[in-house]
């Protein structure tokens, strides 16, 4: 299961080490490492690593949480959040967490396949008609295009075998930046309903189920998500997700109240230092960023592959309930069979980095 996309210029970087099985949590208890298993002085060696990457100027500051048996043997923040307000970084700051939003939605799904809503190899087109008929591009060409062989399932996204990619893949980003497609790490004008349609009308890299390709398969998840709930992925996330785990910080869109936890985001200023990116475009090659949008813009477009804003004390309670197969505090959120079907290997052969 690939939790992240590497964001060539990211500043800052909360990092969790966990040992099956685990809690990581706020209000958790914290112990000697020892009484753990784990050696202190080796433990301080992620100091030494964050220390070393701060003071080298690749990142302005990191979080980092180790726990074991239910309690945390280290947690360490260091650096800075935002240099030049001096703001220190703690451990509730809050980060952008890209593509580790893409389980969450894997979540929802898995919820309301629980639930009898759908079958995994359904064509997602039942429910999201306007993807009825895909198209697959033909020779590298965008302008040439082949019927698809058969229609993208639900288990053919989940999976990142649809043939869906994302705005900077080198033969379909151009079309897909004409067309106005979100990935949520900027800001957009469209709803997910909107965005996805546009999607739907642009071909696929390759056939459905014949290759892996990293891309928006889960953007339409979560537009998945809401047709059948009836819900936006927002409310379903926080009604659904988040509030039964305890998850109190994390949103696509962080509230005013809690901006000034949200961590700066930073690139190399060419010269050994940092610089701060505010509210401009980030562009590397075809690939754009926005540093402020989860607190400027529309704040509608909600990315079930993007566009989350999360803490390590959140992100932690949402991976312990996957370690736990499905269950925190009492709270169920899926089956242990259901876990298992989550992470188990779907792609094989098919995924070649």
């Amino acid at each position: 299961m690939k939790i992240s996309h590497r964001l060539v210029l990211v500043h800052t970087a909360f990092i969790l080490l966990w040992s099956v099985p685990c809690v990581l949590a706020q209000g958790l208890p914290t112990t000697k490492p020892e009484s753990l298993g784990l050696s202190a002085q080796r433990l301080e060696r992620i100091t030494e690593v964050m220390q070393q990457q701060i003071d080298d100027k690749k990142i302005a500051g990191a979080v980092a949480l180790v726990a074991r048996h239910g309690q945390v043997a280290y947690i360490k923040s260091l650096g800075y959040r935002d240099i030049e307000a001096d703001q220190a970084m703690t451990p509730d700051t809050i980060f952008r967490i890209a593509s580790m939003t893409k389980p969450i939605t894997s979540v929802a799904v898995l919820m309301l396949y629980e639930k009898g809503r759908f079958q995994l190899k359904d064509p997602v087109s039942l429910y999201l008609p306007e993807f009825t008929h895909p198209k697959v591009v033909k020779d590298r060409d965008p302008a040439k295009t082949v019927p698809a062989k058969r229609e993208i399932t639900i288990l053919d996204l989940l999976t990142h075998t649809s043939g869906i990619v994302y705005a900077w893949d080198p033969v379909l980003g151009s079309i897909y930046r004409d067309a106005g497609v979100a990935d949520g790490l900027l800001q957009s004008d469209k709803t997910l309903a909107q965005s996805v349609a546009a999607l739907a009308k642009l071909p696929l890299l390759h056939q459905p189920g014949e290759a892996w390709t990293y891309g928006l398969s889960v953007d339409v998840l979560g537009r998945l998500v809401e047709v059948i709930s009836g819900q936006t992925l927002a409310d379903f996330f926080q009604q659904r997700i988040f509030a039964p785990l305890a998850m109190e910080d994390t949103f696509f869109y962080v509230p005013p109240d809690k901006a000034s936890r949200l961590a700066a985001v930073y690139r190399p200023d060419g010269n050994g230092g940092l610089i701060q990116y505010k509210s401009e475009r980030m562009t590397e090659g075809a690939f754009v960023y926005s540093a402020d949008y989860p607190v400027n813009g529309p704040r509608k477009y909600y990315s079930g592959g993007g566009g989350l804003c999360s803490t390590v004390s959140d992100y932690a309670r949402f991976m312990q309930m996957l370690l736990n197969r499905g269950e925190l505090d009492g709270v169920r959120l899926l089956s242990p069979k259901t876990v298992e079907l989550m992470t188990t290997d779907h792609v094989g052969v098919l995924r070649q980095d």
